[in-house]
């Protein structure tokens, strides 16, 4: 299999890389609650994964790498839950963009943030525009989750949509990281069934913790989740991806 993961590749194989016009992925994610069952690094985690089988499907064919994954983001709706970094918008900005200068620096040009936690989204459509200003390069952003839509429409059986510590995040989780998930506590990982694009498409926005929402830290139900929906939903949004960077569609 081809290394993908730029923290695995020597400076010379990077140097490589960029030469031949290579894609590099940054995965951005956050470190924070994720109910009774789930490990804080789920985004992590399933961001970074999604990335590599991407980047895995890439390669047969153009070159491709994957950054090191951005384990913090914008979470201050998880803070009262415990377990959870959050940091503000100028700092989150700052990082994002001294990161995207760095690979620009090492000679690639073009740069996809893939973004795997649901409170980074607005932010970081707002900001795709000041960075691609600051790095002088055409950057773009997705959010690995949107190219599993249809399959979770058709696999989710208690929940609509992607939402949170859910059954299709426990599912993934199940697939790429069973030893992060307490399955002895999945009666208890369910909560209201508020999607993302749902709270995204209220009249008017008022912020709320999830320690407001749901006590349990879940939104949607995780109580049917299995390895076997996970795969699929991985293998989904990979895929997606893949199809899309290798047809060029965020330069196109």
């Amino acid at each position: 299999m081809t290394e993908v993961f730029w923290n695995r590749l020597k400076a010379s194989d990077l140097r490589d890389l960029a030469a031949r016009d290579a894609i590099v992925l940054l995965p951005v994610a956050s470190t924070e609650q994720h109910g009774p069952h789930l490990a804080t690094g789920v985004d992590v985690v399933l961001c970074t994964e999604a990335c590599r089988r991407a980047a895995q499907i890439v390669a047969r064919t153009r070159p491709i790498v994957v950054a090191p994954t951005v384990w913090m983001g914008l979470a201050e709706h998880h803070v009262a839950l415990g377990g959870t970094f959050s940091v503000s918008l100028t700092t989150w900005h700052a990082i994002l963009r001294e990161l995207c200068q760095s690979i620009v620096r090492a000679g690639f040009r073009k740069i996809v943030i893939v973004n795997g936690h649901g409170g980074n989204v607005s932010a970081l459509n707002a900001l795709t525009i000041d960075l691609t200003r600051e790095t002088g390069a055409p950057i773009a952003t997705t959010n690995y989750f949107s190219f599993a839509a249809a399959c979770l429409d058709e696999l989710m059986e208690d929940q609509d949509g992607v939402q949170h510590a859910c059954e299709g995040e426990t599912s993934m989780m199940m697939a790429a990281a069973p030893d992060l998930v307490d399955t002895a506590r999945l009666g208890e990982a369910h909560g209201p069934n508020i999607t993302m694009a749902g709270a995204i498409a209220r009249t008017i926005h008022v912020w709320k913790s999830f320690g407001e929402m749901t006590p349990s830290g879940v939104l949607g139900d995780a109580r049917r989740a299995s390895p076997e929906k996970g795969e699929r939903l991985l293998d989904a949004a990979a895929q997606g991806m893949a199809d899309a960077f290798l047809a060029g569609e965020p330069w196109a």
